[in-house]
């Protein structure tokens, strides 16, 4: 029997093996950070913290991401890409746990643990799927971007209710999720095992590659990276607050928002099909970029039609998202320049992320009124469909 014929069933074992680790790696990816902001007032209340501190907590994973993503190649580096990834999830594990025990100060140690983790866990998913599925990057990128927002939807909507039904309280209702880790670490343990041997042959690239800090075109891709993900948070964070300052009732803004997550999922599954049938991605990109400047232009001048703007920026916030995280593999020409771009590109990003809404209720306070601040972000995305155009050319950081 040919060897390419003995060899086939076994490929398609490897190949469903590592499809289902990058899934159970995307369902840890939000949803342990995205739960709280249900029960932050819960939180609060039995920690008495001030606004102030509340609202700092719910950033803590965000600064962590921008701090620690560049770190996560080296950590990949050192460990090889398959241990590192699973001592991110250990780590994970750890975090969540802290988070929930009645222990002065551990709730902050948790939640910094849960950013350092996911941190590492975002820069080193899309080196994993260069790595492992080099030909089939947007579909692999969609499916896991999908899986991780279905997941923080159903965390969104477990979270109260667990809260409300347990003796514990919000401690359980935010610890359960150490539990979608541990089931991750479990079934990638055997894996791990299995390729311990060859990690020091893994970690070595085949060739030698460019920094994207040094590239033109690294920080096109960190740039899209980065105003893509000011698209979301702003919305994430204020667009109940906009829907209800104009009359909209609390359950109404909530559903909206559950249909945004919800639409969010398809779209990312949608891109994923798509992205790799053209010969670049600028077309893609640049839609993408403009729904979302329709959405906020929208927003700003013609508020009796949230709705439509809510499905809109849906299908932007879930497109674009799965075009940034495949940028990282298909701009570079092998998976540890992959990990480097992913870990610059991510590091900017949620920085930017991070200040977005912040600058967002600024622009409020000073302007008095929502207009101000849609409008300048609604220039903020023709930026982002500019980046999007020049991103998406078929390219890659070329080699030295």
């Amino acid at each position: 029997m040919p060897a390419t014929t003995r060899n086939a069933p076994d490929r398609a074992a490897r190949f469903g093996f590592a499809f289902i680790g990058v899934l159970l790696i995307a369902v840890n990816l939000r949803v342990s950070f995205v739960s709280v902001g249900p029960v932050l007032a819960n939180i609060s209340s039995d920690l008495e913290l001030s606004s102030a501190a509340a609202g700092f907590l719910t950033s803590v994973p965000l600064i962590a991401f921008a701090v620690f993503s560049p770190v996560a190649p080296g950590f990949a580096s050192r460990l090889g890409l398959d241990r590192a990834l699973w001592m991110s999830l250990l780590i994970l594990a750890a975090g969540i746990v802290f988070r929930s025990l009645p222990v002065p100060g551990f709730i902050w140690a948790g939640t910094a643990l849960i950013g350092l983790a996911i941190a590492f866990l975002n820069v080193l998913a899309p080196s994993l799927v260069k790595r492992d599925f080099p030909t089939r990057v947007s579909q692999v990128t969609g499916s896991y971007t999908a899986t991780q927002a279905a997941f923080a939807a159903i965390g969104a909507a477990v979270v109260v209710p667990v809260a409300q039904t347990s003796p514990a309280g919000w401690r359980l209702a935010l610890g359960i999720w150490v539990g979608l880790a541990l089931i991750a670490m479990a079934v990638l343990l055997p894996w791990l095992r299995r390729h311990t041997s060859g990690t020091a042959h893994a970690t070595t690239p085949e060739v030698s590659y460019r920094s994207p800090w040094a590239s033109a075109l690294g920080w096109q891709v960190t740039l899209f990276m980065g105003l893509q993900s000011i698209a979301f948070y702003v919305l994430m964070a204020w667009l109940p607050t906009i829907e209800q300052s104009r009359g909209v009732p609390a359950t109404t803004a909530g559903i909206h928002l559950s249909v945004f997550l919800l639409v969010n999922v398809f779209a990312s599954l949608a891109t994923g099909g798509i992205l790799h049938r053209g010969s670049d991605q600028r077309l893609v990109s640049f839609v993408s970029g403009a729904l979302m400047f329709i959405t906020f232009l929208g927003l700003a001048l013609a508020p009796n039609l949230t709705l439509l703007w809510v499905l809109l920026g849906a299908m932007g916030c879930g497109s674009l998202i799965v075009i940034a995280l495949s940028l990282f593999s298909l701009r570079t020409v092998n998976y540890p320049q992959a990990a480097s771009l992913s870990g610059m590109a991510q590091s900017v990003g949620y920085g930017l992320g991070a200040i977005g809404p912040v600058m967002f209720g600024v622009l409020r306070d000073v302007s008095g009124g929502w207009a101000l601040p849609l409008l300048v972000t609604a220039a903020i995305m023709a930026v982002l469909a500019v980046m999007g155009v020049l991103a998406g050319r078929d390219r890659v950081i070329g080699g030295v």
